[in-house]
């Protein structure tokens, strides 16, 4: 009974903790604006993030499998956008003003 009620409490504590990440992902998705967005900290909680999955593969435990595949996800999307929309955009040619 003990393992069971373990595992609800690694649940819940997985799906807040995921969900946490929910505001800054629909915020920088909604408005593209990254630049007060850590590049080195997103890489870093990436790759952090895909380790414990693949460590919660090998003990087989769901809470940390589930909670860190979703994770993943919206860590992966906020690295993927901090990288797209944090690329300095291009100057306009000068010779689009000249008509």
């Amino acid at each position: 009974m003990e393992l069971v009620f373990a595992e609800y409490i690694g649940l819940t504590a997985g799906a807040l903790t995921t969900a946490a990440y929910l505001p800054q992902v629909w915020r920088t998705w909604r408005t593209k604006a990254v630049g007060d967005i850590s590049l080195a900290m997103y890489w870093a909680m990436t790759l952090g993030v895909a380790l414990w999955l693949v460590y919660g593969i090998f003990i087989k435990a769901a809470a940390v499998i589930v909670a860190n595949g979703a994770s993943l996800l919206l860590v992966g999307g906020m690295l993927r956008m901090r990288i797209k929309y944090g690329r300095p955009q291009a100057a306009p040619k000068r010779d689009q003003y000249l008509h």
